[in-house]
């Protein structure tokens, strides 16, 4: 289905030259689909992404470890642990995205990356681009959703 793609190293932060690729390049319809420069943009693509979350990530935990809220104020209080909740929620939901990500860096390994898991047929770039980690073509991700929102009017 198409090369496949050594993972690098995901506990560093990345550049584009790490994966043998320079900062203007976008894959293009004109060239084969998934060749290795491909392989490579989504990978970093894909390690950017997970690094960035995981920063984030920590700089929750900091903030976690730095004490209790003592506001003195009972609406500050509230108001500041339901901050914490939407950040504790936000962080579960990145949570979830980065197995997203590590099973689309599985794919990439496995030669399966940019290829739509129901049909077999090749998700857009302009898709993978925009959603990196789509295991689906734009037509069976809408056939999907179709399907979900009947068996839920059931």
């Amino acid at each position: 289905m198409g090369g496949s793609a050594k993972p690098q190293d995901t506990t560093n932060e990345t550049s584009a030259t790490d994966f043998g690729l320079d900062d203007s390049y976008v894959p293009g319809d004109g060239e084969p689909f998934m060749n290795d420069r491909q392989l490579r943009y989504f990978e970093k693509q894909l390690v950017d992404w997970k690094n960035s979350i995981l920063a984030e990530a920590q700089g929750t935990l900091n903030q976690l470890q730095d004490g209790p809220m003592r506001e003195p104020d009972l609406n500050d209080r509230a108001s500041s642990e339901t901050d914490w909740g939407i950040e504790l929620r936000t962080r579960d939901r990145q949570r979830k995205l980065i197995a997203k990500i590590e099973a689309a860096l599985r794919r990439i390994t496995e030669g399966e990356y940019g290829y739509c898991q129901v049909t077999g047929e090749p998700i857009s770039l302009a898709r993978l681009r925009a959603r990196p980690i789509a295991t689906m073509t734009l037509e069976a991700q809408e056939r999907h959703e179709r399907q979900e929102r009947v068996s839920r009017d059931d």
